[in-house]
């Protein structure tokens, strides 16, 4: 019984060994091929010239506004103008009871002729003392009263004629005229009130809001960082009349007519730390009217180092960094952080972080990371640069040109 169990162990253990043997002479196991790398399209950055601007929000403001007082007390017989209707310049828009004014006028047209009268007499008399003092046939005492008469009554008719001009000017002023081409507001009283002069009684108020001012508001830390830029040579500034002003209104459209810079304030609000620029703008049709919210974009120079990224290129970290892939020389993906905060032309305009001859990751960089070797290729359609402000016929222009009032930020 003892044999035939070594003999079936051994016949297991010679199977056991043949198969060993065969799995060792078979072929060897292969190592999984490495992944390929990722396909990216990059642009290469190239310096250019970027129109310099920066976009406020501001309010429109009339161009012209009177309040039209009034200036003698009276009761208004009479208004001449419809609400809201254009007026030109000295057309009547009230009328004053004239009646109290013009007997006024009367009595003192009646008191210079007795001046006048008065005038007469003692200049005669005087004449006459004259001649008969050279034949001591009147004393000197009564010569010298004869022109001191004389004096006091040519005293008298000036007074009597200014008396005369004042009550013209009063009766004037019952008729009330509009100071101003403009448009007329609400009428703040109605026939029959009585308007007081002491009280300077606001009748109505006419503006004119064709041109129209819109004044905005800029932080005065733009303007500084603009300064500094133009002093470093890296912005240079349009001439003063060549600042292009354009308007976006409350609903998102945009106004169409294009507006001037006029003046850039020269002290900082303390509780806001903004400084109030000023640019006027033609409103042919009324479209902007007084106190709308706009917001506004100055175009007021040129930066000849700016580097433009198509958006798709442009990133932004949890710190709010701008930030871009580039592609090295080696194939390797470097990540960079940006100065990007203004956009032209649907691309972002980036000032600090791109060298010369980067190649910009602006497709496929959802899939790659730092470090991570990729094959570029340059995109087919590179982003063109915004056309630069082109100077008004006459004006200087360069860096040559009268420098501006310096509002807009890289």
């Amino acid at each position: 019984m003892y044999p035939y169990k070594t003999h079936r162990c051994g016949a297991n253990l010679a199977a056991s060994l043949a198969l060993l043997s065969l799995a060792a002479c078979g072929p060897a196991k292969q190592a999984a091929p490495a992944p390929a790398a990722p396909q990216v399209s990059v642009i290469t950055a190239r310096r250019t010239s970027v129109p310099v601007s920066t976009e406020l929000p501001g309010r429109t403001s009339a161009y012209l506004v009177a309040q039209v007082r009034a200036r003698v007390d009276g009761i208004v017989q009479k208004r001449s103008f419809q609400e809201g209707a254009d007026v030109k310049a000295n057309q009547a828009l009230y009328q004053i009871d004239p009646a109290p004014y013009r007997a006024a006028l009367d009595s003192v047209l009646a008191a210079r002729q007795k001046a006048e009268a008065n005038l007469a007499a003692a200049s005669s008399q005087a004449e006459r003392y004259k001649v008969l003092i050279g034949g001591n046939a009147v004393s000197k005492q009564a010569y010298d009263n004869a022109v001191a008469a004389q004096g006091q009554a040519a005293a008298d008719v000036a007074a009597a004629r200014a008396a005369v001009a004042s009550a013209g000017i009063n009766l004037g002023y019952t008729s009330v005229a509009s100071p101003i081409t403009g448009r007329s507001s609400v009428s703040q009283v109605t026939q029959g009130a009585y308007v007081q002069a002491s009280a300077a009684t606001l009748l109505t108020t006419v503006q004119q809001i064709d041109p129209i001012y819109v004044d905005l508001n800029q932080p005065s830390i733009a303007g500084l960082q603009l300064r500094r830029d133009v002093a470093s040579g890296q912005v240079k500034l349009n001439g003063a009349g060549q600042a292009k002003v354009t308007l976006t209104l409350e609903d998102g459209s945009q106004y169409p007519l294009a507006g001037t810079l006029q003046f850039n304030g020269v002290t900082v609000d303390p509780s806001t730390g903004s400084v109030t620029v000023r640019a006027i703008f033609p409103n042919p049709k009324y479209v902007l009217l007084p106190g709308m919210f706009v917001h506004a974009r100055i175009e007021q120079g040129v930066n000849n180092q700016a580097f433009l990224v198509p958006v798709s290129g442009v990133s932004h970290n949890p710190q709010g960094q701008a930030t871009a892939f580039v592609v090295g020389p080696d194939r390797k993906v470097v990540q960079r952080t940006l100065q990007a905060q203004d956009m032209a032309g649907g691309s972002w305009v980036v000032t600090a972080g791109l060298n010369e001859g980067d190649k910009v990751i602006v497709s496929g960089g959802q899939k790659v990371q730092a470090g991570m070797l990729v094959d570029a290729s340059e995109a087919p359609n590179p982003v063109q640069p915004p056309p630069a402000p082109v100077p008004a016929p006459g004006a200087p222009a360069g860096p040559h040109s009268p420098a501006p009032a310096i509002v807009a930020s890289k």
